[in-house]
């Protein structure tokens, strides 16, 4: 197998969390790009039937079933239907989070009840998400990747919670990834500032002059912000055989910041 084969992904399945817009969306056209076919997760079914048909248009078979990541029994039913619809499922991808309510927080100014929602969203669910994975792959094997954030590292003021949650994310990969190995890889990414449609209203950038002040502000070494096919490609790394030698990593994928 020459280098640059062992990039592909031909014959492998793919499930993605949160892939109706943004990041999620990215990762399962590239990882259709790279040969896999793809079912395709979020809780609003008209976006995922956009991205199963740029999936299906580049030749690989998709499936689209609208899921709460936050419900064990719609992961579980992600799973089977996965299965059943292409006969295995190999790589799964915990996408699905950000901040629910779009509104960043102090830790001492944040409610139980908004702590509890960070929390189900950026941790819970993928600690479900991982568990459903890798109960089906225990046999014949698999990859499964935690989209974690920069926000992980550090002190994150104004974004505690959220922060919590994806270094959390981070250790769970690694426990993880021991538990289920040698047959099951586990890996995280993690992006840097991606201005997505959950970004802009996080951070209130929503034109072109606040998105650059924001840049300005932030000094990443590289010089602009992160786009959803560089966390994309990043993924597809990780779930391909030119990975095969790595588990329990966080790939920090920021622009050097």
């Amino acid at each position: 197998m020459g280098i640059l084969d062992r990039f592909r992904l031909d014959g492998e399945v793919a499930v993605v969390t949160g892939a109706g817009k943004g990041i999620g969306r990215a990762i399962a056209i590239g990882l259709a790009e790279a040969g896999a076919d793809v079912a395709v997760a979020s809780r609003t079914q008209s976006d995922l039937d956009n991205v199963a048909s740029e999936i299906e248009a580049l030749g690989r078979r998709a499936f689209a079933l609208a899921t709460d990541a936050t419900d064990l029994a719609a992961l579980e039913r992600l799973a089977d239907e996965t299965i059943a619809q292409f006969g295995k499922m190999t790589i799964w991808v915990n996408n699905a989070g950000g901040i629910p309510d779009g509104t960043p927080r102090y830790l001492t100014r944040t409610s139980e009840e908004n702590f509890d929602a960070q929390i189900a969203l950026n941790l819970k669910a993928v600690w479900m998400g991982s568990t459903v994975a890798a109960r089906r792959m225990a046999e014949a094997g698999g990859s499964i990747i935690n989209i974690s954030s920069r926000s992980s590292f550090g002190p994150q003021v104004k974004n505690g919670p959220y922060g919590a949650a994806k270094a959390a994310v981070n250790s769970l990969t690694t426990t993880l990834a021991v538990e289920v190995a040698p047959k099951i890889r586990v890996n995280a990414v993690a992006p840097g500032p991606v201005p997505t449609e959950n970004f802009d209203d996080c951070m209130g950038t929503d034109t072109d002059e606040k998105r650059a002040r924001l840049l300005e502000m932030i000094g990443i070494p590289l010089g602009r912000y992160g786009e959803p096919e560089d966390i994309a490609a990043a993924v597809v790394f990780m779930a391909s055989p030119a990975a095969s030698w790595v588990t329990g990593q966080c790939l920090f994928v920021t622009g050097g910041r």
